[in-house]
């Protein structure tokens, strides 16, 4: 049977906050554990969180789920590493017709979000089902398998959002309302903690 692997992208070292917003508590857990224990419940298998900055600290948030971490030990150089790596963890999956793309700081995220973007993928055909929030489309964002070759071969330097940009025909949208609070500053974590 066909599966939806989901890549957890969660190694950055949070140089605008100033400390971990993996380990920023919001509702009793992490941000980190919130997010991975989102990626569980809907149903995306396996699941792989990519490490980096402080990856002990943010393994033990991990303790207890069925999660697979990598550690991207060149962290630094950007997202389109942690990206590459997360995919190569996927590789060893028989039968992944797709993966999900998601970031540990966007509380908005729901499972039942991730699953509209697969619904959204059996039912519409189109390789890139991404989320529509503030004028824009984004992450959490589903890419079918003719496109892990082009994930694959982004910079270090880039995320998955020049592949978002490069044919919209390809994508479709599925609406996150409050997609757009993510926790980069000191500011956003007040907001944060306001909802």
């Amino acid at each position: 049977m066909a599966t939806t692997g989901l890549v957890l992208l969660a190694a950055g070292g949070s140089t605008r906050l100033g400390h971990s917003k993996q380990l920023l508590r919001w509702n009793g857990r992490s941000l980190l554990r919130r997010a991975a224990e989102t990626a569980l419940a809907s149903g995306c298998h396996p699941v792989v969180v990519v490490l980096g900055a402080e990856a002990d600290a943010h393994r033990a948030e991990l303790a207890g789920l069925s999660v697979r971490d990598v550690e991207n030990t060149r962290w630094r150089e950007g997202m389109g590493g942690s990206l590459r790596l997360g995919m190569e963890a996927l590789r060893e999956t028989p039968s992944l017709e797709a993966v999900v793309l998601m970031v540990c700081d966007q509380p908005a995220v729901t499972a039942e979000h991730l699953m509209a973007l697969r619904r959204t993928h059996q039912e519409r055909g189109q390789p890139i089902v991404a989320s529509g929030y503030a004028g824009t489309v984004g992450v959490p964002a589903l890419f079918d398998r003719s496109l892990f070759a082009e994930l694959e071969a982004l910079p270090a330097s880039a995320g998955a959002r020049p592949l978002l940009a490069k044919d919209p025909g390809r994508v479709a949208v599925v609406p996150l309302p409050g997609g757009e609070l993510d926790v980069d500053t000191p500011e956003d974590v007040e907001r944060l903690l306001r909802t």
